[in-house]
């Protein structure tokens, strides 16, 4: 087990005391009844009925974090206590970034400048014929890479929180950043993937599905540590969903709706069946492809970052207006969203806005 340092068990302390179940439980029901149709008003923004007042948890570079354990612990702890001192989801995860699955296929690791505070990512692994050799390896080992690293971090938690029954209750350890298998293609073949799509369809197909099997061994032996409890889950600080998995579609809107349809959708779908359902993150612009999306089974809701890049009335049409939640809409962009409040239907009860 991780031996904590005397500030660090004092912060644990500090949490453990102010968390109040019966505030918990009122905040993840408000949550409950929103993803579960029982909200009745127009944008669902969670309130917690009493806020802790935060402990002074230490500001902890990421690249220092990702270096050791304890600094990792109380860097996702600091995010939880600003997120019980406000309107937050409290949860935790393995905060390596976006390279984990590619770092498992040996994709060299980029670690980011430290005065930027930015969590690392990876350098493609090159052009076609690292990718027919990455092939022919198949499936890589879950403990390359940082695998092992992101195991044992959950193993932390655990072994950690396990002395914390009002941590352990409330405090979600979520899924690590395992990206979605567009995504984690791109991570591998770079740029050159794009121009494959049209030139060797059938290879893209083939690493396509490796990563997806990949995803779901990882994914599977995470939730091993951490089974699924109930019907809904938190990820990052500001969202709960229903299901199990937090996909990202972030290379999506390079791509032309049909190729989403091609190359994107039929991966997604997998992982989202396997896994019970969940929800689809996305950066940038998807309104060109998000019908697409929208039509998987299991897809329970749909997180973007930058609705001003979109023609929202797309967006709203293919989700708001079909039951599919759009979660964690960003209240710098309020006067934005609150513009749709007059459309006919307003949002359906199906928008949150909280982060």
């Amino acid at each position: 087990m991780l031996q904590c340092s005397a500030n660090t068990l004092r912060l644990l302390d500090a949490l453990e005391r102010q968390i109040d179940a019966q505030v918990e439980l009122d905040y993840q029901k408000q949550w409950e009844d929103f993803l579960f149709d029982r909200f009745d008003g127009d944008i669902f923004v969670p309130n917690r009925k009493k806020k802790i007042e935060k402990p002074d948890f230490p500001a902890i570079n990421i690249n220092d974090a990702v270096e050791n354990q304890e600094w990792m612990l109380l860097s996702e702890l600091g995010g939880v206590a600003s997120a019980l001192a406000g309107n937050g989801v409290p949860c935790v995860r393995a905060n390596y970034g976006t390279a984990i699955l590619s770092s498992l296929f040996g994709a060299e690791m980029f670690m980011m400048p430290y005065e930027t505070n930015t969590l690392p990512t990876s350098r493609p692994l090159g052009g076609t014929d690292q990718i027919r050799a990455l092939l022919d390896k198949g499936m890589p080992d879950l403990n390359a890479g940082l695998g092992a690293k992101v195991f044992a971090m959950g193993e932390c938690f655990a072994e950690v929180f396990e002395h914390y029954p009002n941590i352990k209750q409330f405090v979600t350890v979520y899924h690590p950043d395992t990206q979605g298998p567009l995504d984690i293609c791109e991570l591998l073949w770079g740029c050159e993937m794009f121009y494959a799509m049209y030139d060797e369809p059938e290879l893209v197909h083939a690493l396509l599905q490796l990563v997806t099997d990949t995803y779901k061994a990882f994914m599977d032996q995470w939730l091993s540590l951490f089974p699924p409890k109930g019907e809904f889950r938190a990820h990052w600080s500001n969202i709960m969903h229903r299901g199990v998995i937090m996909l990202r579609n972030d290379s999506a809107m390079n791509i032309s709706p049909e190729q989403y349809a091609e190359f994107a959708r039929p991966y997604d779908a997998q992982l989202l069946d396997h896994y019970g359902g969940g929800a689809i993150h996305f950066c940038g612009r998807g309104d060109h492809y998000i019908s697409r999306m929208c039509d998987i089974p299991g897809l329970f809701g749909v997180n973007i970052t930058q609705p001003h890049l979109n023609d929202m009335e797309t967006i709203y049409r293919f989700t708001v207006d079909r039951g599919i939640k759009l979660l964690g809409m960003k209240t710098e962009y309020a006067q934005l969203i609150r513009q749709g409040l007059a459309r006919p239907g307003g949002f359906s009860g199906n928008l949150n806005m909280n982060g």
